[in-house]
């Protein structure tokens, strides 16, 4: 290949890259506007992957065919919501933070007399189930309120009917174990054909509600926030006005808890908290 066409080659690659992103921009727009969506600030590395994969899943070529189906399809635009929605979880998932959590925060707790806490991003419910489980081995939940939220209703749904495939049992056994579980994990369900359906008063104290990280604001406050694994998918404006709004939510000596890929440390509201557990992404409201 000559020089030039080499040349030529490179700008066509360049040229396509920077088209797939104006679709995918026009998209996010377009979503936003006619459905009160906002992916606008989503990583955009996460997005073409999960946008792609819906235009691959609906049989069409471009991203931009996309946006006209979904423009014209809720049913399409419901498909892509459970696509681009954070749903990977597990009970008890980075046991080492549940153990960290019984050993740093439920000390703290024990001093209130009632605790509010908002697990953001909740998705399927797994860990929700799985703090509930603590909750009660520390037989703290009966003072305890836990808000359970995320933008998918559909999730929010499966959440709250509590029934989970048997076949992850076995992990979430193991999960329950290495998180320090003092009891038996298989008595918090049932099982009936292929799933396990837990007990009714593991969500008697927790709300399931839905609510937008991007675009909604603070709807109480808290002693307790966890939102694990989901700022990752955010660009750094996103990053910073989702901590801001957790500031906002948080009461004075309250605890925050992230994934272990995620951090305060680079934003404006790093100097209002303490670090509790550095590895364990557990911090301490201090001001």
């Amino acid at each position: 290949m000559s020089a030039s066409n080499a040349s030529i080659a490179t700008l066509d690659e360049s040229g396509k890259h920077d088209l797939e992103r104006i679709e995918i921009k026009l998209l996010m727009e377009g979503i936003y506007r006619h459905y009160g969506f906002d992916f606008r600030d989503y990583s955009m590395p996460s997005l073409k992957r999960r946008v792609w994969k819906r235009v691959y899943a609906e049989g069409l070529t471009t991203v931009s065919g996309l946006q006209e189906k979904i423009l014209h399809d809720p049913a399409c635009m419901e498909r892509l919501l459970l696509d681009l929605s954070i749903n990977t979880t597990a009970m008890f998932r980075d046991p080492t933070f549940y153990l960290r959590f019984r050993e740093k925060v439920v000390p703290l707790l024990r001093t209130y007399p009632f605790v509010r806490i908002w697990h953001a991003g909740c998705s399927t419910g797994e860990e929700v189930y799985s703090m509930a489980m603590l909750l009660q081995e520390e037989k703290l939940l009966d003072r305890c309120r836990i808000y359970a939220t995320d933008i998918n209703e559909a999730v929010l749904q499966r959440a709250k009917d509590g029934i989970f495939p048997l076949n992850t049992m076995q992990e979430n056994t193991s999960n329950y174990i290495a998180a320090g579980g003092n009891g038996t994990f298989s008595e918090y369900y049932t099982a009936r054909y292929d799933y396990a359906i837990f007990r009714p008063s593991l969500r008697e104290n927790v709300v399931f509600a839905q609510h937008n990280l991007v675009t909604d604001s603070s709807f109480n406050h808290f002693n307790v926030i966890f939102c694990r694994n989901v700022l990752i998918y955010f660009n750094n404006a996103l990053q910073e006005r989702v901590q801001r709004l957790f500031l906002d939510s948080m009461e004075m000596f309250g605890i925050l808890g992230l994934g272990k890929k995620e951090t305060i440390r680079y934003s404006s509201v790093a100097d209002n908290y303490e670090e509790l557990d550095a590895e364990e992404r557990l911090y301490r409201r201090v001001r």
